[in-house]
């Protein structure tokens, strides 16, 4: 069974920085897609950003596009991202998730394997 630990949160000033990591143990990763999620207070979990398993294809929440980059290292069995121009409306739980690429696109992915999350506030 795979297990994630995330770490790289925090509170953090509207327009500043912040990357999350997340690093998996108890199984390779090489095989799946990684995801980004998040789910603010009173909110639906919502998806915030994908990545294939070979690192090539990327997808992201419209809204966070041009600000957020995921990437990866399988070497460490670690999956990033990069939070840039943070806004208030960032401020949540993010959780990462890993799901199976069968390369048919990372908007098919169901992802099975959970984080139990990281706090990210952003203060204006």
């Amino acid at each position: 069974q795979v297990q994630f630990l995330e770490s790289g949160g925090g509170l953090v000033q509207v327009g500043g920085s912040l990357r999350l990591s997340c690093a998996a143990s108890g199984r390779t990763l090489s095989s799946y897609a990684m995801g980004w999620f998040r789910e603010a207070p009173g909110k639906e979990r919502e998806f915030v950003a994908a990545i294939s398993w070979s690192g090539r294809s990327t997808y992201y929440l419209d809204s966070v596009k041009g600000r957020f980059t995921i990437s990866r290292d399988n070497a460490k069995n670690t999956v990033y991202l990069q939070m840039n121009s943070l806004k208030p409306e960032d401020t949540a739980v993010y959780y990462c998730a890993a799901g199976l690429d069968y390369e048919l696109g990372l908007t098919a992915v169901l992802y099975d394997h959970w984080g139990h999350g990281t706090q990210v506030t952003v203060s204006s």
